[in-house]
């Protein structure tokens, strides 16, 4: 069910450091994982299992870069090897697995699968990040539903106009058809609506980018999917004429929300969100604006995705019905299966 052997965010920098001495514990994949950072400062993950009685790491602390199980004070290195324990000599204990991670973009980004195959040149690359001339805010959510569900829901926007009408959703986007190709093992769905009124949500952006948020205006939409998990989608509004997506810096409102989807178990995931915008990026106080305006439109998917889910659990034999708007989320379902069956060919189950 999970492609493993690929690099998923597992917290961010922020979510880890705030907890101090103390680790994080976080399942990903089925994998329970504890994560801290070592002697030298470096995040570190290591299964979340004390050899001694098997206690849950996640619950001890961190000493002097080792983490320290809270039940018996046993300690363990960054590589899962138990490097101390008050009054034993425990240095023969088998180690428990460790996980290779990466420290990016204000991410803890973990490899789950085969760590001899753990590659850093897989990792992903966003020309947004850590970029003076874009601004990023986000969040986090912990869903509990199957993350394939959150791929539907990100790559079929017409959903938009029921669940979030008074923020983003709007009628046109039913009266648009869009259009969904294939590249390789990324996904493109793109919907392109002219000479219309913007939602609530966009002429807020207008009005913060010097706009009038009352003029008609060119929307597009964006769906990116990329293999395991994420989807980037370019989002925003132009003054009506002047080129939709391509039109000038002053003349447009353009973000990129952002979507990071970590599997926890085959009915829950971790949801890791945000919006990188490329206006008025030293603004903090519209920064602050739009990550609660986010968080509120990703609130109303949170709980229609979670009652999906309910529903699915409870009828499992139930066929979902495919419309024409499905077809972005098909798509990205077959890559996931073509890349799932070739890991388990080369003996990595999901």
């Amino acid at each position: 069910m999970f492609i493993k052997n690929t690099w998923y965010v597992a917290c961010s920098l922020a979510e880890l450091e705030a907890l101090g001495d103390k680790p994080l514990g976080r399942t990903i994949c089925n994998e329970k994982m504890a994560f801290f950072k070592g002697p030298e400062g470096q995040v570190a993950a290591v299964e979340d299992f004390c050899p001694h009685r098997g206690a849950p790491l996640s619950l001890g602390k961190v000493c002097k870069g080792h983490l320290q199980c809270g039940y018996h004070g046993l300690e363990m290195g960054v590589d899962g090897k138990t490097v101390h324990m008050p009054g034993q000599r425990v240095r023969g204990f088998p180690a428990v697995k460790s996980f290779a991670v990466v420290e990016r973009y204000g991410f803890v980004w973990v490899w789950p699968g085969d760590q001899a195959r753990a590659d850093v040149a897989q990792m992903p690359v966003f020309e947004f990040f850590d970029n003076p001339a874009w601004a990023y805010g986000g969040g986090l959510y912990h869903v509990k539903a199957d993350y394939r569900l959150m791929i539907d829901n990100l790559m079929d926007l017409t959903h938009e106009t029921y669940v979030h009408a008074n923020s983003i959703g709007q009628p046109e986007i039913d009266e648009t058809p869009c259009t969904t190709s294939v590249d390789g093992n990324q996904v493109i769905l793109q919907r392109h609506m002219q000479d219309i009124q913007a939602p609530p949500f966009w002429q807020m952006a207008m009005s913060a980018n010097g706009l009038d948020p009352k003029a008609k205006v060119d929307r597009w939409q964006i769906c990116r999917f990329s293999p395991p998990s994420h989807i980037m989608i370019d989002v925003g509004v132009a003054l009506a004429g002047h080129g939709g997506f391509d039109a000038p810096a002053d003349k447009k409102a353009y973000s990129v929300v952002v979507d990071f989807i970590t599997p926890e178990t085959e009915t829950s995931h971790w949801y890791h969100w945000g919006m990188a915008r490329q206006f008025k990026p030293e603004d903090v106080a519209l920064t602050d604006k739009i990550r609660t305006g986010q968080g509120g439109i990703f609130n109303e998917d949170m709980e229609m995705l979670e009652l999906q889910q309910a529903n699915i659990t409870q009828w499992p034999d139930r066929k979902l019905l495919m419309l024409n708007i499905d077809s972005g989320g098909v798509q990205s379902r077959r890559i996931i299966e073509r890349l799932l069956a070739a890991e388990n060919q080369n003996g990595v189950s999901a």
